[in-house]
């Protein structure tokens, strides 16, 4: 897969955010000749003293060194520094796995006059080989040189593997009346049904918030975005959501905040949800090999627990994806999809509707079903499957992609 040239995809954004900079965050990319050749594979973001971090990993039970990493040293709340490499997980390779992380930590704790462990480390790409850490030496070095607060777009760039365009989100809100920022990027497109992250996303804001608060702010946001989102079905190795507030606001006025209840969190909160969102729906768009966005809306169920459930049974399905990617109003394999998800579903009351064409009605199909009309909507690049059990009042929604030959190609050739 390295150095391939693949197609950007038709669901990409027209235009990438443009990130203003953020007080007390600086960002340098660098060719460390990991995997890739002729591209930037690792990034070093530099932090203000005095940064509080928060962060949500993934739950898989074979997580990579670089989340063991970040696990054990989450619990002082401060960073001064972040380092992501691409082209190599560091998962499953064992004693040399933790070595190189530890070496890592040192290599970019000596080049940005912090101790270890206020560095925090994240990687991508194949998993179950070593990660020669020795290739950050001098390469962090020169990056600190270099770092600058503005090279946004450069830096989701070099996080990027399978991805086909970079992942980049911008928002603002007040604290007490004073402007705060918030800058976010992603990486993902592959092995996506994250559990308590994204393959990778790391935001950044100045606002002065408590790592405590942060954390709180986070998770929550998480399970309304990422945590809500499939491309495939399966849980990374590396998710890995982090968040980093440089307080630099403070000396704009801003106060701090240091309780999960402050009031004057609620715009911030907002924005923060927003931009997870955003950032989770374009992971979504980038599905390797997706040319269809698809919303999953379940609606009718006996608690949104299991709504979500259904959802994900429905998202997750090849027979609907690839009956999308076909462009077949298949309602029948939502049916299945619903029935296999093991919650409680009554197939007398149920009625699914692509958009806002019912198709089908208290266990049989719609009596005003329209072939035609279904299959014409069905040509969208963004596609809605709503589905009600007429159960409850419980709903979920979740964002998934098309299932195609692309993406069969794409993994197929990942190592060669």
């Amino acid at each position: 897969m390295a150095g391939k040239q693949v197609p950007v995809s038709p669901l990409a954004p027209k235009r990438l955010a443009e990130l203003p900079p953020i007080a007390g965050v600086k960002l340098a990319t660098a060719e460390a000749g990991i995997r890739y050749t002729g591209r930037t594979d690792v990034l070093l973001v530099t932090l203000a003293q005095g940064t509080t971090v928060a962060g949500v990993f993934t739950r898989s039970k074979c997580p990579s060194a670089a989340v063991d990493w970040c696990r054990d040293n989450l619990g002082s709340g401060t960073a001064r520094a972040l380092v992501v490499n691409s082209g190599n997980a560091n998962a499953f390779t064992g004693l040399k796995g933790r070595a190189s992380v530890k070496l890592t930590a040192e290599i970019a704790a000596r080049a940005a006059g912090c101790k270890t462990d206020e560095v925090f480390l994240a990687s991508t790409g194949v998993i179950g080989e070593p990660l020669d850490a020795s290739k950050f030496d001098g390469v962090l070095q020169d990056c600190l040189k270099r770092a600058a607060p503005e090279p946004w777009h450069e830096a989701a760039r070099a996080i990027m593997t399978t991805d086909t365009f970079p992942k980049v989100a911008t928002a603002t809100a007040t604290i007490g009346g004073v402007p705060v920022t918030i800058n976010g990027m992603a990486k993902g497109a592959g092995m996506i049904q994250p559990d308590m992250a994204t393959m990778l996303s790391f935001i950044f804001t100045d606002a002065p918030i408590a790592a405590p608060v942060l954390q709180g702010l986070l998770k929550r946001g998480a399970d309304k975005s990422f945590n809500c989102i499939t491309v495939d079905g399966d849980t990374s190795t590396s998710d890995t959501l982090m968040l980093f507030a440089t307080g630099e606001a403070a000396k704009r006025g801003c106060p701090a905040i240091t309780e999960t209840g402050d009031r004057r969190l609620a715009g911030f909160r907002k924005a923060l949800d927003g931009l997870l969102l955003d950032l989770a729906q374009q992971v979504a768009r980038d599905g390797e090999g997706a040319r269809k966005l698809v919303q999953v809306s379940v609606s009718g169920a006996v608690s949104a627990a299991s709504a979500r459930r259904v959802a994900f049974s429905i998202a997750n399905s090849p027979l609907v994806k690839t009956a999308v990617a076909g462009e077949d109003a298949n309602w029948g394999r939502v049916v299945m999809a619903v029935g296999k998800a093991g919650e409680p579903a009554e197939r007398d009351r149920l009625a699914i509707r692509f958009g806002n064409i019912r198709v089908a009605v208290d266990g049989e199909r719609d009596p005003a079903y329209d072939e035609a009309a279904t299959t014409a909507y069905m040509k969208r690049s963004e596609i809605e499957i709503g589905v009600d059990l007429g159960l409850g009042t419980g709903r979920a929604t979740v964002w998934t992609c098309d299932l195609t030959k692309a993406y069969v190609e794409i993994n197929g050739d990942y190592r060669s």
